[in-house]
């Protein structure tokens, strides 16, 4: 049994551990609400933009051709793969699911593709330390890397990636872009999700299908339905930061919470260990002062 002076300094070890992770709990809850709030506010924005280039879809479908690059699909030899991630650690397994969820898919899609031919080449970009991270322990190709967006990323962060994403779509050095990131559903649960960012899917809208609300568009649907598609990928990526704050809080608070819990777990093991240590001591020299007393 380790003597009561070990114990002693591994309780308060563990005790200002407990007090960093219920620390750094608070603060993490504190910012997950905000981080939430943000989350709740984008979305019916994003929706009401989803229903926009739906409805633009049906109604420029016969005229849009192939003239909008965005839009416009390729035999695929390269797949890139924005892949969204948070900065820092210390939130469970929150960035190795979404890294797994990443390698997953791209091998999946590196097999289908195989089967009709040569292995398509993978290419990343990386928005946060742990994707970037993860894309070069794996020795993958790298496009470029955003880190340390904060815990508020605006508009023209997200523009900046989108930029990046499209740029390489269009010179052809990707010919499909996969966005891969954590879909925030609350405060326990983050699903890794991956979706098709280009060439740009309008989505299938059945609810205003079943409307069927004319609308008048000026100057024309096309223009209005070409211009709103660099748009429309700006705001998926905005979408994404947004869900990977939320998740990387709401992750981190969890983990906290479980450290935490876990520390005054053994932190109750270890008074208990101590209380057994020092009375078997006292035992002991009580012990030793009967005998020395019974010798005289």
């Amino acid at each position: 049994m380790p003597s009561t002076r070990e114990i002693r300094r591994r309780m308060r070890s563990i005790k200002n551990m407990a007090q960093i992770t219920r620390a750094m709990q608070m603060v993490a809850s504190s910012k997950m609400r905000r981080a939430q709030e943000r989350v709740q506010e984008s979305r019916p924005y994003s929706d009401q933009l989803r229903g926009l280039v739906s409805r633009l879809a049906r109604v420029a479908s016969e005229d849009v051709g192939d003239e909008a690059e965005l839009l416009r699909r390729r035999p695929v030899r390269n797949v890139g793969y924005l892949l969204v991630t948070p900065d820092r650690g210390l939130s469970g397994a929150l960035p190795s699911n979404i890294n797994r969820k990443a390698a997953s898919s791209a091998l999946e899609r590196s097999n289908e593709l195989a089967e009709g031919g040569q292995r398509p080449g993978m290419h990343y970009i990386a928005v946060g330390r742990k994707g970037r991270d993860f894309v070069i322990r794996s020795q993958q190709q790298l496009i470029a890397e955003f880190t340390n967006f904060g815990d508020r990323p605006s508009m023209n962060d997200a523009s900046a990636i989108a930029q990046v994403a499209m740029d390489a779509f269009l010179k052809e050095d990707v010919d499909v872009v996969y966005l891969v990131y954590p879909k925030f559903v609350n405060t326990v649960t983050q699903t890794p999700i991956v979706t098709q960012l280009l060439p740009v899917e309008p989505p299938s809208d059945q609810e205003d299908q079943q409307e069927a609300v004319e609308y008048i568009y000026e100057p024309n649907p096309q223009e209005i339905f070409h211009a709103l598609l660099p748009r429309y990928v700006d705001v998926q990526v905005y979408q994404a930061l947004l869900e990977t704050v939320a998740s990387f809080y709401s992750a981190q608070m969890v983990a906290m919470k479980n450290a935490t819990d876990s520390a005054n777990d053994l932190l109750q093991d270890l008074t208990l260990t101590y209380n057994k240590a020092r009375q078997a001591s006292i035992t002991t020299q009580i012990l030793e002062v009967v005998a020395g007393s019974e010798g005289q």
